[in-house]
């Protein structure tokens, strides 16, 4: 290999001067000897005594995602496989396309380099059922489900085969927290993991009525209650919300609902357990904010009561189109 050879008090100084000039090349390691250091160059450099030496490669590492997959696939299919990344925990869950599935393991190694992350899963159907699970399948790693997700502070134990999370949903979490009095009474309808309950109750006194109808989430929620430290307090129920709700005996100041494809199947439910001048938290899938205001309005108008919506925003995309809304619903007595 073409070195320049310079004393030793003079390598360092010789090697930000080659680097700053393009001359060295940096596919080798610089030799230290004795007396003199080697640097590796990549043309005849003027004023300097060049010797040809054999020196050690520089282990090459990968410095992107693209890299890692260069070859393999076109810019444009990695950058839309970047865009798919869930990191939960120590768990990267990839969406990769139908045309790519052959080489669905080449990527799920380039993903466990590029994110360091335990375990690659990828999707293998999309969320369904009355428990929203999804079918995964195990890419690279280390072929364990369970993790513990942090979130604004808050630690979220979970099994991605077993519940349903999306680590999307942060900054509304943060968003609803930060809207919580002091002392409010709330009911989480779709509860799941905790999230919404766990991060709030961390941050604000309250108490959380939280129901689900996945037992493996109740289950992974009371874990979570009991791994964190809270000002407030949580209660927990399993099954259906519609008939959990029968035995209530108090209605709530804040009421939400996360569950976007089926929310508005509870509307009625909520504006009958809401307190007057409560706020509904309602989410759903929609190309405006339109569907989901009339719906809301039209389950108040059903008891005789009014609503003022006091903010709409878009979640997260969902697809080409829609989105993941959120309308927030002040509910009072006529």
């Amino acid at each position: 290999m073409k070195c320049v050879k310079v004393p030793l008090k003079q390598l360092n100084d010789t090697r930000i001067k080659l680097m700053e000039n393009g001359l060295m090349n940096m596919e080798y390691r610089i030799k230290a000897g004795d007396d003199y250091g080697y640097i590796p160059i990549n043309e005849d450099v003027d004023d300097y005594e060049i010797v040809d030496i054999e020196l050690e490669p520089m282990k090459r590492v990968p410095h992107n995602f693209s890299e890692l997959l260069e070859g393999e696939l076109t810019e444009e299919e990695i950058e839309n496989l970047r865009t798919s990344f869930d990191t939960i925990g120590d768990i990267v869950i990839l969406e990769i396309p139908e045309d790519l599935q052959d080489k669905k393991f080449k990527i799920g190694e380039a993903a466990l380099k590029f994110t360091k992350r335990r375990s690659i899963y990828m999707k293998k159907s999309a969320i369904k059922g009355t428990t929203r699970v999804r079918d995964l399948e195990f890419l690279a790693g280390v072929d364990d489900s369970v993790t513990i997700h942090k979130e604004h502070g808050a630690r979220l134990k979970l099994d991605v085969r077993e519940v349903y999370f999306s680590p999307r949903l942060a900054t509304e979490r943060k968003r609803v927290m930060q809207s919580v009095r002091e002392g409010e009474e709330i009911l989480d309808m779709f509860c799941g993991i905790g999230p919404f309950p766990i991060v709030i109750a961390r941050n604000k006194n309250v108490e959380i009525t939280s129901v689900d109808i996945n037992e493996s989430a109740i289950k992974y929620l009371d874990e979570n209650i009991r791994m964190n430290k809270l000002k407030g307090s949580i209660t927990t129920f399993t099954g259906d919300v519609r008939e959990v709700s029968k035995s209530f005996n108090s209605k709530f100041d804040r009421i939400i609902m996360n569950l976007p494809g089926l929310a508005y199947t509870f509307l009625d439910v909520a504006v009958d357990l809401i307190k007057d001048g409560g706020i509904i938290n309602y989410y759903e899938f929609s190309d405006s904010y339109e569907q989901g205001i009339k719906r809301l309005k039209d389950a108040a108008n059903a008891v005789g009561k009014d609503v003022e919506i006091i903010n709409c925003r878009k979640v997260k995309s969902t697809s080409p189109g829609e989105w993941h809304v959120a309308i927030d619903g002040k509910i009072s007595k006529r």
